[in-house]
Parts: C-alpha cells; sequence; structure tokens
C-alpha cells in the first residue's frame, strides 16, 4: 500500500499547485466559510475533463488561496467531516458517469488550514457531466466543454470499443443461421462490384464472418452476438438488455420485446407497427394519392442507428414507442459527433464512431451507410411525401431520441413548400420547424423573411398570410395569429355602446376568444390592458370608479 501523505507533503504539493497558478487543471477558491456545491460540481466536471485532456492523473480543486494576490488565507469550509461526506455522495449522484474526489487533503498551513480536492481525470472517451451538463476551462474560466474538446475525448473511445471485445465463452453454434443468411445476402449487395455473389456463397460460415469483420483470429466479437446470435446467448453479454422494446401508446396498449439476433429483430419490430394508408391531396391535383403513414425505409433507418450508435456500456434496451400519429426512438448515449442539421443540409461525414467495429461490420451487411447520409434520406423521404420532417431531441445528454412523424401538421401550406423544387431543403427545414412551433437560427429566420415566408416574433413565429391564404389555411393562420388590434378595439367600444358600461372581467370575457391561441391567460390579460389603455389615451373611453356605471364607458 502506498503511505499516506503527509502535511510536509501536501505542503510541497501545495507549493507547487501554485507555482503553477490556475492553469485548466487547477482551480483556487477562498471559499472562507462555506461554498456552493453546484459551483464545486461544475468545478469536478471542468477540472476532470481539463485533466484528461492534459493527459494528467488529477485536476485540483483548492479552497484557502486567494485567488488575485496567491496568498494563503485559511477556510473554514468542511471542518466537520459529515459535511465532507456529504458533498461527496453529492457529487457522485449528480456526475455522468458518477465520479467523485480521489482524495480530500487538509492541509496545515502557517497562514491557515488548506482543503486540497483531488479530481481524478474522465476516463478515456467519456467526459464528465454535471447534473446532465458538461464542462470545461478556458484559462481561468469555468465554461460550457468546447465541442472540440467533446469530440477529443471521445476520440478516445476506440481505444475501448465495447463491440470489438472478444466473448470468450462464445462458439460459431451460438449464432442464429437465419440471420447468418440473411447477413450473407446484405454483405453481398453491399460488396456486389468488387465480389462475385458465387464467392461468396461458396465461403464457409466462419470464413463469411471473418471476411464480414465479426470473428477475428482471436475469436467471436460482441458485434457478432448482437446481430446474429440466437436469443439464447443473449446471457454471452450479461449484464447488457440486449432488447429492442416496441411499445403502443394510444386507445389501445401493448408492448413486446425483441432480443438478439437484431439483424432479424428490426423487421420483425417493424411488422408489429400500424403502418396504415393515409390520404393526401397535393396541390393542383384533384384525385387523392395514398402513401403509407410510415416509410419502411426511414423506419429500419432509425432502428439500425439506435443499433449502431447505443451506448452498450450503460446496459440499456433500445425502445420504439408508437403513437397515434408518431413514432419515438430511444436510444441510450448521446448524439456522439456534431449535430443533427449538420448531417441533414451540409452533408457532414463523421470522424469517429462510439461503437466502430460494430458500425463497419453493419454498413458491410448493408444495414447502415457510415458516411452519414441516413438522416439526410430520412428528411428528403418525410419531405417527398409531404409529412413532417424527422425531430431530434438532444435535450438530456444520456440519450438521443428521433421522432418520425405520421401525420400532416398543416395540409395546405407545408405541402405547397415542400412541392416547390425551386425552394432549397434548407427552407424546407426551417419552414418545418416553424409549423411545428420549433426555434430557428437568426440567419434562417432572416432568409425566410426576406422571402415573405414567415411573420410574426418569436417565439409565435408562423406561415406568412399571403402563403396560408394560398393554401386554404386563413381560418387556423387566424386562430394562432389573433385577430388585428383595431378589430379587438372594435369589440369593446361596440358592447359600451349597445350596454353602456364594462368591468375588466367582462371585457376580457369579450376580447379574449380573438386573441391569439399561443397566448396564455396572463398575456392575454396583458394585451387587453394595453389595448383599454391606447383606447384611454385617445380618449375613445375613460374608467368611471364609482356609482351605477363604474367600469369602462365611451368617451
Amino acid at each position: 500500500m502506498p503511505r499516506e501523505s503527509t502535511n510536509e507533503d501536501n505542503l510541497k504539493l501545495l507549493d507547487s499547485l501554485i507555482d503553477n497558478w490556475e492553469n485548466e487543471t487547477i482551480e483556487f477558491k477562498e471559499a472562507s466559510n462555506d461554498f456552493d456545491t453546484d459551483r464545486i460540481g461544475r468545478y469536478v466536471s471542468a477540472l476532470s475533463n481539463e485533466a484528461n485532456l492534459a493527459d494528467l492523473e488529477s485536476g485540483w480543486l483548492v479552497f484557502g488561496v486567494k485567488n488575485k494576490t496567491r496568498a494563503v488565507v485559511g477556510t473554514g469550509y468542511g471542518t466537520d467531516p459529515r459535511r465532507i461526506d456529504s458533498l461527496k455522495r453529492q457529487i457522485n449522484d449528480d456526475t455522468d458517469p458518477s465520479t467523485t474526489f480521489r482524495s480530500v487533503r487538509t492541509v496545515s498551513h502557517p497562514n491557515g488550514r488548506v482543503l486540497m480536492f483531488e479530481i481524478p481525470s474522465a476516463p478515456k472517451g467519456i467526459p464528465i457531466a454535471w447534473k446532465g451538463h458538461w464542462y470545461g476551462r478556458a484559462g481561468e474560466n469555468t465554461e460550457p466543454l468546447a465541442l472540440d474538446k467533446i469530440d477529443a475525448i471521445r476520440a478516445q473511445s476506440h481505444l475501448m470499443d465495447w463491440t470489438a471485445q472478444i466473448v470468450e465463452d462464445a462458439e460459431l453454434s451460438d449464432l442464429s443461421p437465419e440471420a447468418i443468411a440473411v447477413a450473407r445476402r446484405g454483405f453481398a449487395e453491399h460488396n456486389a462490384s468488387r465480389i462475385p455473389t458465387e464467392t461468396i456463397e461458396s465461403w464457409t460460415d466462419e470464413e463469411f464472418l471473418r471476411h464480414a469483420g465479426l470473428v477475428t483470429k482471436r475469436g467471436i466479437t460482441r458485434a457478432c452476438i448482437l446481430l446474429l446470435g440466437k436469443p439464447e446467448a443473449s446471457y454471452l453479454l450479461s449484464p447488457l438488455m440486449a432488447e429492442l422494446t416496441w411499445k403502443l401508446v394510444g386507445q389501445e396498449h401493448a408492448y413486446e420485446h425483441f432480443g438478439i439476433p437484431f439483424i432479424l429483430s428490426t423487421t420483425r419490430l417493424y411488422s408489429r407497427i400500424r403502418n396504415i394508408k393515409i390520404r393526401l391531396l397535393p396541390p393542383g391535383e384533384l384525385i387523392q394519392r395514398e402513401v403509407e403513414k410510415y416509410d419502411q425505409g426511414s423506419v429500419l433507418e432509425a432502428m439500425h442507428n439506435c443499433i449502431a450508435h447505443q451506448d452498450y456500456t450503460k446496459h440499456s434496451r433500445i425502445s420504439v414507442t408508437e403513437y397515434p400519429d408518431r413514432l419515438e426512438f430511444t436510444s441510450v448515449g448521446s448524439f456522439f459527433e456534431g449535430v443533427p442539421d449538420e448531417y441533414a443540409l451540409e452533408g457532414h461525414m463523421p470522424r469517429s464512431y462510439r461503437n466502430p467495429t460494430l458500425i463497419q461490420v453493419m454498413t458491410q451487411l448493408n444495414m447502415i451507410d457510415h458516411l452519414g447520409y441516413g438522416i439526410e434520406r430520412m428528411n428528403r423521404s418525410q419531405a417527398n411525401r409531404y409529412l413532417p420532417l424527422p425531430d431530434y431531441d438532444l435535450s438530456d445528454p444520456r440519450e438521443v431520441k428521433l421522432t418520425i412523424y405520421g401525420r400532416v401538421v398543416d395540409e395546405g401550406y407545408t405541402r405547397l413548400l415542400m412541392q416547390d423544387t425551386e425552394l432549397p431543403f434548407e427552407d424546407v427545414l426551417a419552414l418545418d420547424r416553424v409549423q411545428k412551433g420549433h426555434l430557428i437560427s437568426d440567419v434562417a429566420l432572416r432568409r425566410l423573411r426576406n422571402k415573405g415566408l414567415v411573420e410574426g416574433r418569436r417565439p409565435h413565429l408562423r406561415v406568412a398570410a399571403e402563403v396560408a391564404e394560398a393554401t386554404g389555411t386563413r381560418a387556423e393562420y387566424i386562430r394562432v395569429r389573433g385577430q388585428s388590434d383595431e378589430y379587438c378595439c372594435a369589440l369593446i367600444t361596440d358592447y359600451l355602446k349597445k350596454h353602456g358600461h364594462a368591468g375588466r372581467a367582462t371585457i376580457d370575457a369579450i376580447v379574449f376568444p380573438s386573441l391569439s391561441s399561443e397566448l396564455n391567460d396572463d398575456q392575454r390579460r396583458n394585451k387587453v390592458k394595453n389595448l383599454l389603455g391606447k383606447l384611454r389615451k385617445d380618449r375613445v373611453i375613460h374608467y368611471e370608479p364609482k356609482g351605477e356605471n363604474k367600469g369602462w364607458v365611451l368617451g
């Protein structure tokens, strides 16, 4: 066992840390008596991630040293050991993956007591998050971890690819003959231009598996068991929950679990989805078209992407939830590189993957395209069928949620805009977000405004009136936008002409139905207040505080 550090050892370490004053892996705070735990958590995340990038074992958070003068002033924080124990538990509970201090050292310095928290480096390939957010350092400042730093940490994951590991007890008899046959067909399709089908068919199963990258000289990989393993061989992947779960939500409820082999399970799960025909009337046509509610290629692409990019170290299942109007795919693990828009609009090609072995194998079996075109294909498939584009929810850094819609959001302007072949796809994507009430960038907003396609102010953007008129959605447009101020003022004055006076509650009841459906009650009350103020300023109405006509009256 290593000997316990003495106070003299700690004094030397403190001097060394002060000499390296606040680089990106060291932080000093005075912390006279107390310090916010949430700030400590952010420092843990930031210093842990920076220690990883600097190839150091630890980062350091030091209490009792004045930030500006480098002078030791002492701290009263954590004099009660129970406070330190509580802090360790909080750090462990709110970091992901869980971590806590490697050591907490109390140093007796001539100028006062110093507390040194040793923070272990983030594990290779996995940045440390505090309460769902990653932090890093820029000089002495703690801030959200920069994307290039996230990419740099994740790029280390090739050193510990879960799917590349050999399953020691696995044998060829643990693999499904039906799954191997499907894999051969996919491999032949993918490699048709370079390997004759006859050659592939002549290989033994072991030869085929080696060519596909599923088996190495050392043995059968976890990727092989995931894709081709018999259901009864799932124990070889323990403690992983090797399942795809389908869940039906709505007027009816149902669920089913689909285990390995995944190469067969995705098609079986797809067969459970209620993919009925829906009817659409394209602009300029008199006959309705029938299209499937969901495109099979897009659904399988989504499931295969979940399999390919799942973080299997979390030992979780993949879920597909079917609602009456949409499918929701959830996989564990953050979006690994870039953001979905880069793939949909810019043809982004990823430089690295969480599961490089599994990605390569699934590409060889024709299950996915590892050049990053899958997201673009799903978007264009939905647009070509006049349906809303898929949405990615990345709000929780621990998982990725993809939604594929099976209904039209607006039967008029969506079809018109998506059929316009002159409209760039980036505008289609931005308008799709406007119709859903999602945020769009300043650049996209300016572009749509310049083309006269949107109006209103954030967060209540809407398709412009001209477009709504052209597509026969005027009624819905008015409901969302609300009537004009002049119309609402006329409602008030007309009522006063007929009834003589009205209290505020009565006026609210008169005007509220004509205001935008996107306003809440507080916003509507404020809107009415402004209308009354305008009418009073223009001397159209005034308020009588007493008498039989108490309330708002004309003149």
